[in-house]
């Protein structure tokens, strides 16, 4: 039986993933990865992108809430360092926060990021990797690097399973593959 709507196939440490196409704006698609709940491709993707940040001697991964959570986990246990999840949403048991706001590419909306106050100490001082599921826009990056420089962490990389849209845009980006943005034809 084929699905009601169109995807594009990927592979990625060794495994394959047909990722549906969805319209962020009239006659232009990206294709969706959500790895949530697909343990098979997390794990496989956390394991070659461990190796890959090794060399780099990383103490913390920071990630965003909440598709690329797993991937963080994976990663960290992988490569036996923490990680730390930058909210959307705050709430009052995360104290004296950091925040900075963000554009998503897959809602179009404004995104707030939250540093947890008892993250803070966690991560002042130490060598982070900025972590995603798929780094398109660069918009979420830049929040999470603006509550970096905040809490006084060190940013010695960004890392994602996938880059988007202009390659040549993300060649400093630790990534595992590269998915194209689709453009209709008028």
């Amino acid at each position: 039986m084929s699905a009601p709507y169109e995807t594009y196939s990927i592979e990625v440490a060794g495994i394959k993933r047909e990722l549906r196409l969805f319209a962020i704006k009239p006659g232009v698609r990206i294709a969706i990865l959500n790895i949530l709940g697909d343990t098979e491709l997390v794990q496989a993707v956390g394991k070659a992108l461990a190796e890959k940040l090794r060399p780099q001697n990383v103490e913390v991964l920071v990630t965003p809430e909440a598709k690329s959570i797993p991937l963080a986990h994976a990663l960290s246990v992988e490569m036996g360092v923490a990680y730390v999840v930058l909210r959307k949403s705050y709430k009052p048991y995360m104290g004296d926060a950091l925040r900075s706001e963000t554009l998503s590419i897959t809602t179009g909306e404004p995104q707030t990021l939250y540093l947890d106050e008892k993250d803070r100490d966690l991560i002042a001082g130490k060598r982070v990797v900025l972590l995603d599921d798929v780094i398109s826009t660069g918009s979420t990056l830049q929040g999470m690097r603006l509550i970096m420089d905040k809490a006084q962490a060190h940013v010695i990389g960004e890392a994602a399973i996938f880059t988007e849209g202009d390659r040549a845009k993300w060649s400093d980006i630790v990534a595992l593959g590269h998915l194209p943005v689709f453009i209709d034809e008028q």
